[in-house]
Order: C-alpha cells, then structure tokens, then sequence
C-alpha cells in the first residue's frame, strides 16, 4: 500500500536484487518515492510508474552510474560480495559510484557495511564469530569504508550485524553507540526500512549508526 511522504525522493539502489536491495526498492515505492534499481541484468524488477531500472554489470563503468544518477536526491547502496571466498564488489562499486555521484552532483550516500569493521573489529564475542564466518566479505566492507568517509558526500555508514530474512515488524533500535551481542540481529526488511526513513530524514548524517532488534 502506497504511504504518503512529505517529499518524494528520487532514490538510486546499488545492489538492488540483493536481499537487502530488494527490500530497499520496494519499501521506496510503497512509501510514494520513484526508484532507479541498478542490476547486473535486464528484467529484475515488474515495471512500476515510480520504477525505473538500469543495467549495470561492470563495477568499473562509471559512466552508466553518472547517468543512472542524474536527477537522483540519494544513492542506497546494498551491494554484497559472494558468500564465500574473497570478494571485492562493495570496494571496487563504492569506488565507481563516489566518482559518478560526483560527476552527477549527487550529495547524499547511504551505505550497508557491517558490524565488527575497523574499530569494531575487536576481541568481542560478536566480532570473533563474524570474522570467523564471512571474514572475507568484511575486509571487503573495511576497505570500502575509507572511501565514504574520505570523499566529501554527505554519507551515512549503516552497521548491522547479523541479517535476517524475517519479515518486518519496526522492533529494531538504532545509534551509534548500541551495544552489538553475540545474538544481535535485525531483518533485513526492516534494515531496509530503517534505510529508506534515514533517506527521508537524514539522521545519521556522517555517522555510523547501528541497528538492531
């Protein structure tokens, strides 16, 4: 059922068949906002009146991002590597889209990293046991890190932990400072959730906020 939001958004989604970005793209439109999906192929989404999408399947290809983002008020980016082995997708397609939401005068960047990077990456229970399973795809989320809080957008870094595919109830807590436990999670129905009322508010601006249930 369609919402009805102070001001529609123009929202670009990075990663949007990905279980988080599908999540993202729907939650924009049935809050009223008009959603550019970026996929690796054509056919993802049903075509929508307030869904466009594009194909982009090269990491590297700026030029289709700069002009995916002409228009855009903000980019989402739910990109994720393979589950297994090393990966360089959020780094490389981080990298690609700062310099096309340059070249596209696009300010306003909010990205999914993960709990357990950088200054988070420490001898926690939680942060031992994500590094044991996907320690792959988190050096892949530290590397891409330095490339949001160097640029000069003004960039959001959302930190979960463990995702979920519950469906959305709005239980979830967000700040900077929550507490991340062993157990920690939240679904990513209502990460997606909280992403698209972060895109309408802009709360956490230059921050790294963490949600959980």
């Amino acid at each position: 059922m369609r919402q009805v939001v102070s001001k529609v958004l123009r929202i670009a989604v990075l990663g949007a068949t990905g279980g988080t970005g599908r999540h993202v793209v729907t939650t924009a439109v049935e809050r009223g906002h008009e959603v550019i999906a970026l996929t690796r192929r054509a056919g993802s989404f049903e075509p929508g009146p307030r869904l466009l999408e594009e194909v982009w399947d090269d990491l590297s290809d700026a030029d289709t991002l700069t002009s995916a983002f002409a228009g855009a008020d903000v980019v989402i980016s739910a990109l994720g590597g393979a589950s297994k082995g090393p990966t360089t997708v959020c780094t490389e397609g981080t990298r690609t889209a700062v310099a096309a939401m340059d070249a596209a005068r696009v300010s306003r960047l909010i990205v999914v990293s993960a709990h357990g990077v950088l200054e988070t990456h420490d001898r926690s229970l939680y942060s031992r046991a994500a590094w044991a399973g996907v320690g792959e795809k988190l050096k892949d989320k530290e590397s891409m890190e330095p490339l949001i809080t160097g640029s000069g957008l003004e960039w959001t870094i959302v930190r979960p932990p463990n995702l979920t595919d519950a469906a959305a109830d709005g239980a979830y807590r967000v700040g900077t400072s929550l507490p991340i436990r062993l157990w920690s999670s939240v679904s990513r129905a209502d990460l997606a959730a909280f992403l698209v009322h972060e895109a309408e508010t802009a709360r956490f601006v230059r921050a790294l906020p963490r949600i959980h249930r």
